[in-house]
This record gives C-alpha cells, structure tokens and sequence, in this order.
C-alpha cells in the first residue's frame, strides 16, 4: 500500500510516518489490499488541537476516517477504530445481501452431488428365519439389544417381524403370500 502523510502547520515526522503505517497494516486481516491502494493521510493543526483524516480507495469502496485529537498518536489510533467499524459494517452488509444467493448455490451443489452418488447397499446381510413363538422371538430381540426380529412364525408358518414402537411396547409384522 502507498502511504502517502502530508500535514498542514505541522512537519510530519518519520516517527509518525512509521506508526502510521504500521497501524494501517491492520487492512491486510480484512481484505487483500494491492501494492497501488493508495492511503491519503492528512494532519491539521489547529490552536488547541489537530485533525486527522485517513482516506483509503479499495476495490470494496472508498474508507474515510476524520478524528480530532491532542495527540497525533491517539487520533491516528481512533481513526483505524472508525476505519475497522466501517469495514465490519460493510462485510456484514455483503454477507446479508449475499446470504439467500449463498444458500442457493449451496443446496443446488448438495444436491448435484447427491445425484452423481449411486446409491448401494453399505452392508448385506443374509438370515435364517428361525421358527418361534411371538414371545420368543420377543425375548431374543431384547436379548440381541435390536429394535426389531425377523423369525419365522410357529403358528402361521409365515415370516414375521416384531418390532419395538416409539410409543412404547412392540409390534407385529406379518406377511402374507395373497395379494
């Protein structure tokens, strides 16, 4: 960045040109600032104070700071204070403006890679229906810790599944070869 300090009843001093610098340094964290973004500093002294006045032309905007202080140090910390505000507001101002077009293009690219993902089995599992009771069948699943048994119905001699219900208690599945 091209610092340019120039003072009006005042001589600007390497001190002050270095302190300067350094506290503008703090753009970097914010956005990337080019080797030609030029910072315009100007210093006023008055009878009983001096005005500060920090102009920075970036690619997000133009940012200006005016501070009038005592000390030429305190106003140039207050004036990066104003320049750090600005820059917050702004970038939430784009992130507001940017969030619904964000989202968008957010589930649009979920769900193009969702689509492009075949679909297979994670796991194949063969079993042998055993037959049982509904009341063993019932044990065995508790005893497995499952939430459901598939078992091979005594009576019917039709494949069954009990399962436990959200509610409480368990259900029954039975299949049957009519449709």
């Amino acid at each position: 960045m091209k610092l340019n300090i120039h003072g009006k009843n005042v001589t600007i001093t390497e001190a002050m040109e270095n302190r300067t610098t350094k506290k503008l340094s703090f753009l970097d964290k914010y956005f990337m600032i080019d080797e030609d973004t030029e910072a315009n500093v100007s210093v006023k002294v008055n009878p009983t104070n001096l005005k500060v006045e920090v102009t920075i032309v970036t690619k997000i905007g133009l940012l200006r700071a005016e501070v009038v202080h005592e000390d030429y140090y305190a106003a140039v910390d207050l004036a990066i204070d104003k320049l750090e505000d600005q820059i917050r507001r702004q970038k939430t101002r784009l992130s507001r403006r940017h969030r619904e077009k964000l989202s968008v293009n957010f589930a649009e690219s979920v769900s193009a890679e969702a689509s492009k993902v075949k679909e297979e089995p994670v796991r194949t599992k063969t079993i042998v229906a055993q037959k049982m009771v509904l009341d063993e069948a019932i044990m065995q699943m508790e005893m497995l810790g499952h939430s459901f048994f598939i078992y091979t119905d005594e009576e019917t001699d039709e494949i069954a599944v009990v399962y436990k219900r959200l509610a409480g208690g368990y259900g029954l599945l039975e299949t049957s070869k009519e449709a």
